[in-house]
């Protein structure tokens, strides 16, 4: 089996589906995440990090390095499109993107180097964003358009040969990391072990329709259809994001528990099945269930859920 996980930035394959990829690598699973761009224009939001001048000097290229230790980290293959980072967008009026930047890229160009990636790795599931990017950035919104575009594209015999012989993925995700439901999981676990939580205020932004860093975010429709018990993966979940050291402080919330106890209160990782040509019931606990015979389910001892 062969999945393929499509990423605006690098650390975003950190802190979305992390321990999925790595869990169904452990499983014997070929797993290779794809980076849309180069993450240039970000900023060292790691102030310990200031004081490297390699990541001062040339942080496109030191974020490179940050991604190889994450791909390692989660043993799995990486692939960049190499798109230009287009900016998260601030002010009122907002200013206008970067030329030649990402999300400016007409579809059938942004998504050609993707499509000739599909063709070559043959991925049987992919994994992406919403249609709202998971959150507003216009590189998360154009990298769930490409994803959506091989989808689409990549098995069609007629579109672009010369990008290689058709592969027509058979299933299709999107990831729910940010769940409000996991975020109210994890903060009460954390209340009753009578320990402060920073959960508290990132629910309150997803209750105002805001997503958990304050842009505003369009309502999430959709409904979790899919959840992966990985919890035996939550620590190479948590090397893979130390390894993105200028984007995140080991003080960051996404440290705020320990694996263990994140394991207690909510050991899935979350998906919405957007798309699929073959046939398998509702709710699912592996992303490859009607591909198949044998489907990895959770454990005896793990909490059960519902739709």
């Amino acid at each position: 089996m062969r999945l393929l996980a499509v990423h605006a930035h690098p650390d975003d394959e950190s802190s979305k589906g992390a321990a999925t990829m790595a869990h169904y690598r452990r499983l014997g699973v070929d797993v290779m995440v794809v980076t849309c761009t180069g993450g240039e224009s970000g900023s060292i939001l790691n102030s310990a990090m200031e004081s490297v001048p390699h990541a001062r000097r040339d942080l496109a290229g030191y974020r490179r390095q940050e991604m190889a230790r994450a791909a390692e980290a989660l043993d799995v293959r990486h692939r960049w499109l190499g798109f230009a980072d287009s900016g998260l967008p601030e002010g009122d009026p907002l200013p206008p993107l970067p030329e030649a930047c990402f999300a400016l890229q007409p579809i059938d160009r942004a998504a050609a180097p993707l499509v000739r990636l599909v063709r070559e790795f043959r991925p049987h599931v992919i994994l992406t964003y919403d249609e709202n990017g998971g959150y507003p950035h216009p590189d998360h919104i154009q990298a769930h358009n490409v994803a959506m575009r091989a989808w689409q594209k990549a098995g069609d015999p007629e579109h672009m040969p010369e990008l290689g012989e058709p592969w027509e993925p058979l299933k299709l995700y999107y990831d729910r990391a940010f769940d409000l439901a996991r975020l109210e999981a994890l903060h009460h676990a954390l209340e009753e072990k009578g320990l402060e939580s920073p959960f508290a205020e990132r629910i309150a932004r997803r209750l105002e329709a805001r997503d958990t860093e304050g842009n505003d975010s369009a309502p999430n429709e959709h409904v979790t259809t899919t959840k992966v018990h990985c919890a035996e993966c939550f620590g190479v979940r948590d090397d893979a994001l130390r390894a993105h050291a200028t984007q995140v402080s080991p003080e960051s919330w996404f440290f705020a528990m320990s694996a263990e106890d994140q394991a207690a209160a909510w050991p899935w990782e979350d998906y919405v099945r957007a798309e699929t040509r073959v046939e398998a019931e509702l709710p699912e606990t592996c992303v490859f269930a009607g591909i198949v015979d044998e489907v990895h389910p959770d454990p005896e001892d793990a909490p059960t859920w519902q739709i």
